[in-house]
């Protein structure tokens, strides 16, 4: 029997109707159920075979929990020791480098620091910090945004430098990026499921957040060829990040698709929020997925404690290269004492 793991906050129609689809699924060979944790000694062994995280970016302890569990070949959905390294500001940078359209966006200095940080710890900080030339780049409106933040928390709209340096100096030690707002046309919010599967989904960031009504049910809302394209890039981001689980949100303007936040791991999926049909889409391909990896050898990732266990990489590389040249030298081997006989 395999077992599925949940791990959740404070949603309640996804975990439910995620652990209820696979169970049925299942036939009780795959069985689902609720994580429960308390202490977790060095020498834990193996509970779950897939975890579906939906919580530890809030909780440090199910964080460090996952990572331990990862160690004893548990595959997490997603990747606790990627998601704990990354953020918005990288992501934009990746995205950029790999063709998608992405907004003007500029990475700000913290306002404020921890106590034990001095003038002195930031020497190699240009002050003042240029906002005139930040403003030029960037231009206004603009938003001001945490670089490794989401549910759209401290987001604020700017509209000149007065504004920006006001809603800036309220910031405190959060370190935040300001990004070119696109007057959009069309605005949409896509599911990626296992790096392959996507949901386009017409979307409303102006209503509140988790209000129900963000999501709106229209028809051809794009063209053929701007859905193709924004697929297109969803794909690309999501499989170059390596996240399983993930929404890409894109500011369309002048038919071209920019990608402005994805950095989303943990998704909204409840049904009061995205509505019947986008939860019950996203609680299939979610559950197909799992099933999908646990159909054959779960590979894990290739996390880089793997090598530093096994030695620094280049003592790696040199064992790998001599473990050929020795298969190499005994097929030869074979070889000549093969056509030796033969001669005889």
């Amino acid at each position: 029997m395999k077992k599925v793991g949940i791990l959740v906050g404070r949603e309640k129609s996804f975990p439910e109707a995620i652990i209820k689809t696979i169970n049925e699924r299942g036939h009780g060979e795959v069985v689902a159920e609720m994580i429960k944790v308390g202490g977790i000694p060095l020498n834990q062994e193996k509970r779950y075979d897939i975890i579906i995280d939906r919580i530890s970016h809030e909780v440090p302890y199910y964080r460090a929990m996952l990572k331990r569990m990862a160690l004893e070949g548990t595959y997490i959905i997603n990747n606790p020791f990627w998601w704990s390294a990354d953020d918005k500001f990288f992501n934009y940078s990746l995205a950029s480098k790999l063709g998608v359209a992405i907004p003007k966006t500029v990475l700000l200095p913290q306002h404020s620091y921890i106590p034990d940080i001095s003038s002195e710890s930031l020497r190699n900080l240009e002050f003042p910090i240029d906002w005139e030339g930040i403003a030029d780049y960037v231009g206004f409106p603009a938003f001001l945004k945490p670089h490794d933040g989401g549910g759209w928390k401290m987001v604020t709209k700017v509209n000149s430098i007065e504004q920006l340096l006001y809603h800036y100096n309220q910031t405190g030690t959060r370190c935040m990026v300001l990004q070119e707002a696109i007057e959009y046309e069309k605005f949409v919010r896509c599911y990626c499921i296992g790096q392959k599967k996507v949901l386009i989904m017409p979307y409303d960031p102006t209503k509140p957040y988790l209000s129900g009504q963000q999501y709106m049910n229209i028809e051809n809302y794009l063209s053929p060829e701007l859905s193709a394209r924004v697929e297109e890039d969803v794909i690309k981001i999501c499989h170059a990040l390596g996240y399983d689980i993930n929404t890409v949100e894109f500011a369309i303007k002048d038919g071209i698709p920019y990608a402005i936040d994805f950095m989303n791991p943990a998704p909204d999926a409840e049904l009061a929020s995205v509505g019947e049909f986008n939860h019950n889409w996203f609680v299939n391909a979610v559950a197909e997925f799992v099933f999908e990896k646990l159909s054959g050898e779960i590979k894990q990732p290739e996390y880089r404690w793997l090598s530093l266990l096994n030695g620094n990489d280049s003592t790696v590389q040199k064992k790998k290269l001599n473990a050929k040249k020795e298969k190499t030298k005994r097929k030869e081997t074979t070889k000549k004492s093969k056509t030796k006989k033969k001669g005889e």
